[in-house]
């Protein structure tokens, strides 16, 4: 798994987001029951990561 997304999970659970793995090499963020994105395990470019905190932000996520 990719350093930037452990990080970043470790964030959204500090923030009270559930993150989940599933079976495609990704991981599913909840905040409460209410599915918010998917992480890549291993993101194929630095803007997959910019965009997963984009998506995020709308929820009550900051850095």
């Amino acid at each position: 798994m990719n350093k930037d997304i452990q990080q970043l999970i470790k964030k959204l659970e500090a923030q009270n987001f559930k993150v989940k793995p599933l079976k495609s090499n990704h991981y599913a963020v909840y905040l409460g029951t209410t599915w918010v994105t998917n992480l890549p395990c291993t993101p194929s470019s630095p803007r997959s990561i910019k965009n997963c905190k984009a998506a995020l932000k709308p929820y009550g996520f900051h850095e």
